[in-house]
């Protein structure tokens, strides 16, 4: 790998050709050595090329998935769209949700995506990290800083689709997600999850990402 860094223009065009996200093409043109070419052909190794762009079209489609964990003391229902009934009764697909409900399963997100947390739930973790962090006595631009990085690190616990995936944690759930996007050429989407543990009483039913 190069130390040559990805300038934004780079990251544009690759963006313009890919239609990858940011962190991907910056990663990619890191990887590459700030080269384009090399940059396309790491993210289509990736499965990676294309998937933002199918992002905005409609899913419709899809499967409801179960999983039970730990005989029986764990279960997991889970929605997953796409465009059509042929790509939802494919092998790709049913391994996605199996690969996702496991997930689920083993590390009790509480949301789908950041953008379910939330103002009020944001707000009252940045004060808490931001307590622990003045006792440090460090200037308030690196508190912030720090606070930031502490918020970030609640969503990848808490975010379904930002957690690292426990069989592969070099990558998290969404570019998972965006490697299936990739190979079946659909737009996949990750809707909503309902996790049930024995012992937990009216509590028991964790649900996240409601239908739009």
């Amino acid at each position: 790998m190069s130390g040559k860094g990805a300038s934004l223009a780079q990251i544009k065009e690759l963006r313009e050709r890919t239609g990858a996200g940011v962190v991907d093409c910056q990663k990619a043109l890191n990887e590459s050595g700030g080269d384009v070419e090399k940059a396309i052909t790491f993210l289509r190794e990736k499965g990676l090329a294309a998937a933002a762009k199918r992002a905005g079209r409609s899913a419709a489609q899809g499967t409801v998935g179960a999983y039970i964990h730990g005989g029986g003391k764990i279960g997991v229902l889970l929605e997953v769209n796409c465009e059509t009934d042929f790509v939802a009764r494919t092998e790709e697909f049913q391994k996605l949700i199996k690969d996702v409900a496991m997930q689920v399963a083993a590390t009790n997100p509480r949301y789908v995506r950041r953008d379910e947390v939330s103002d009020a739930e944001r707000a009252r973790e940045r004060e808490i990290y931001r307590a622990q962090t003045e006792q440090s006595g460090k200037p308030p631009a690196v508190i912030e800083r720090i606070v930031d990085g502490k918020l970030e690190k609640f969503f990848s616990d808490v975010c379904l689709m930002e957690q690292p995936f426990i069989r592969e944690p070099g990558k998290t759930i969404e570019q998972l997600l965006k490697e299936v996007v990739a190979r079946t050429g659909e737009n996949v989407v990750i809707r909503r999850f309902a996790r049930f543990q024995i012992g937990e009483g009216e509590g028991a039913a964790a649900a996240a990402g409601q239908p739009e």
